[in-house]
């Protein structure tokens, strides 16, 4: 891992990360809530019409704890606002959109105004200086551009720290490993599963990873295990440490790991009120649990959102490497990922962990979802690094199978793919692919 003497770091203006005080930030929080609520209410029908359902008005808002009165937002009802009919301000007032894929029907469509992107780029700035980039530094961004608000944010995010972007995006494979090979970045931005590809046609090119310039990894846009930051650091020698965000929220940098303590994403408070509700009974839980994490905006104009359901599996703990602003556990999973096989419940993430334990198989992996009768089953493609000797392929699988039977709990087939077979991602990885019969 990289050390340097902090007398030796560039710093940022002390505001960049904050040092307010718990009592204050709460304070600063319920100011800044009451005010969004109001501009919801009075500005966004959809807020209004829900609002009023509840029975509850912003001027009943006068502590933090009234927050669990309020009406949550889902995917669903920004869909059913589509495009614009989300915005709290005039869309002359907007000036940039960012929408979902739709993949799976309408996009979710966001807005900014000036302010908010001004807010986006401090807040990127201060997730990668947490992360532990520096101004000056070089930064390659491989996030995809475009609609996606990953590759925007962190470019917008890098020349507001002062370091100089390298605005690859995705895909072109070959030509990132030539350019992290020219331009010597320091750091890069990048979902971890394509970074993963990336190290792989380094290694094709006869390019040992560890011995590029890269110290700093900030990876984030999908869920990813302690143990794919053990492969990366492995093969690396790089700080690999995750960001977190979603478009509906603002996007990328809604959350940010510590280099120095790799602990969990640090949220930013001032911003964003995070709470973690049981996702069965809507219950906020006490922090320390696992449930749904759940978001308020408390500073955009454009489009403010009151607890919006984000589908993300974490807990909420105490702050470390910045005391007053609670930190997120890395995201386990999602409620919409997760997978009932034979009544347990199954997510990718825990068949991640057990697939990068055998050294003789990539990191690349499927859980693929049938129903040839009543029940559901589940066969995990996996492929190995490298021609196996005979016997090794049937072995791995049926110790593959034992072990997830043993440690996850439920029965699956596990097959074994020729390398390189596998689909790669240029962004998100497509862990599971359904196959069973629609309705």
């Amino acid at each position: 891992m990289t050390t340097e003497s902090p007398e030796s770091r560039p710093r940022l203006p002390d505001h960049e990360i904050p040092t307010i005080g718990v009592d204050e930030l709460r304070g600063t929080q319920l100011e800044r809530l009451q005010q969004t609520v109001r501009t919801a209410y009075d500005n966004v029908p959809h807020y209004r019409a829900a609002f009023d359902a509840r029975g509850f008005h912003p001027d009943d808002l006068r502590s933090l704890d009234d927050l669990s009165r309020m009406p949550f937002t889902t995917k669903a009802d920004l869909r059913a606002n589509y495009p614009f009919g989300m915005f709290a301000v005039p869309r002359e007032q907007v000036v940039r959109v960012h929408a979902s894929s739709g993949t799976t029907g309408r996009p979710t469509v966001v807005g900014y105004t000036k302010a908010d992107i001004d807010t986006w780029a401090d807040l990127m700035a201060r997730s990668i200086r947490l992360a532990g980039g520096h101004p000056g530094d070089v930064i390659h961004v491989a996030y995809g551009y475009g609609l996606f608000t990953g590759g925007l944010g962190a470019h917008y995010g890098v020349e507001r720290l002062g370091a100089t972007v390298v605005p690859v995006s995705g895909g072109m494979t070959e030509r990132q490993v030539q350019l992290i090979r020219d331009f010597q970045p320091r750091v890069i931005m990048v979902t971890p599963s394509y970074f993963l590809s990336l190290l792989d046609e380094m290694e094709r090119e006869g390019v040992d990873p560890a011995t590029t310039s890269l110290q700093v990894g900030i990876f984030g846009a999908e869920p990813w295990t302690e143990s794919m930051r053990r492969e990366i650091e492995r093969r690396t020698g790089m700080d690999a440490v995750d960001i977190y965000g979603l478009s509906e929220v603002m996007g990328p940098g809604v959350a940010q790991e510590a280099a120095t303590t790799k602990d969990g994403l640090h949220i930013w408070e001032d911003h964003f009120y995070p709470e973690v509700i049981d996702p069965i009974t809507e219950e906020v839980l006490p922090d320390g649990e696992l449930g749904e994490l759940v978001f308020t905006s408390l500073t955009k104009q454009a489009m403010p959102v009151i607890r919006y359901r984000t589908r993300d599996l974490t807990r909420l703990l105490p702050g470390t490497a910045v005391p007053s602003m609670r930190r997120m556990e890395k995201v386990t999973g999602r409620t919409d990922d997760m997978m009932i096989v034979r009544g347990v419940n199954v997510f990718p993430t825990q068949i991640e962990e057990h697939v990068l334990a055998e050294p003789r198989l990539s990191p690349y992996f499927q859980c693929v979802l049938t129903q040839p009768g009543r029940m559901v089953e589940l066969t995990v493609l996996v492929e190995p690094l490298s021609r196996l000797e005979p016997g090794a392929a049937e072995q791995i699988a049926r110790t593959l199978e034992a072990t997830i039977k043993a440690r996850i709990g439920t029965t699956c087939r596990v097959e074994m793919r020729e390398p390189g077979s596998i689909e790669r991602s240029i962004g998100k990885a497509r862990r599971i692919v359904d196959e069973r019969p629609k309705a």
